[in-house]
């Protein structure tokens, strides 16, 4: 018992008083990954009355076309579901057109590639997870459908108490955007694998396979938004968060309506009470 508390002490006192992952890394400590805190961005999204921003969505779609898709699937999402970022049904078939799909067995027992249609997901570019590594310095790229959920950092104490009552839930699109702006020179005496690449941020280390993917008016913008890193960051990570969470939107909507209807509840169900008992002795 003695042990463990002495092991967990140190622990409780580092995240209470605010040491970063950085600083017990230079004192010697058992370094713990990201290095860097989360950069913190104000998401649309964010809280309980939160909704997402159709037209950075579709920026961030366009971005994952033209720069992401050509490592990344997103195997969980279909085509069809875009009309929800407010596209038309002719803007879709024309975006998935772009794509081809495997599909068969046909009469003679072969599978086949044919053109996307709507209920098609966005294919992986890669054959399988063996070829997608060999491709990309032995790091198979994740699918996207849902990495804004599944990259989930805790922010320690006190924060993660307050989150559970404010709902939050951007830890994800805070780590993509940190990830894509926080590629550096690694410090010195910092020794990164030949390679690899130096990000405070990566969540499994302190470098990753992985380059920078994406740089200034890399991608063209239509609607007069800064054509830059930090923006990019921004628009692909919301949209992420729309991909792996596409009803959050209606979730929010019908969980403020329960509780809206239990405050109701509960006060009739006091003045019932209230009522029922007026006359009676106490």
């Amino acid at each position: 018992m003695k042990k463990l508390l002495a092991s967990i002490v140190p622990l409780a006192l580092t995240a209470m008083i605010g040491i970063s992952p950085a600083a017990a890394a230079e004192e010697g400590g058992t370094p713990h990954y990201p290095i860097n805190h989360l950069k913190e961005v104000d998401w649309s999204f964010a809280g309980p009355f939160g909704t997402y921003d159709k037209g950075q969505l579709q920026r961030g779609l366009k971005i994952y076309v033209e720069s992401c898709s050509a490592c990344h699937s997103m195997n969980l999402v279909a085509f069809r579901t875009l009309e929800d970022l407010g596209y038309s049904e002719d803007q879709l078939k024309t975006l998935a057109a772009n794509y081809e799909v495997e599909d068969g067995p046909n009469g003679d027992g072969e599978m086949y590639m044919r053109t996307a249609v709507l209920s098609d997901h966005f294919p992986s570019p890669f054959p399988n997870t063996e070829a997608a590594a060999y491709a990309n310095n032995g790091a198979a790229p994740p699918d996207f459908s849902l990495l804004a959920k599944a990259r989930y950092v805790e922010r320690g104490f006190p924060q993660f108490i307050f989150d559970i009552f404010t709902g939050y839930n951007e830890s994800g699109p805070n780590y993509i955007y940190s990830l894509l702006t926080g590629y550096q020179e690694p410090p010195q005496g910092v020794e990164v694998p030949e390679g690899a690449h130096y990000n405070p941020y990566f969540i499994a280390g302190p470098a990753l396979a992985m380059a920078q993917p994406i740089s200034d008016e890399q991608v063209t913008y239509d609607d007069g938004t800064p054509e830059t890193v930090d923006q990019y960051a921004k628009d692909v990570a919301a949209f992420l968060m729309w991909a792996a969470e596409p009803h959050m939107e209606e979730r929010k909507q019908t969980g403020f309506m329960v509780i809206i209807f239990l405050a109701i509840f509960a006060s009739l169900m006091f003045l019932t009470k209230k009522s029922v008992f007026a006359s009676k002795e106490h």
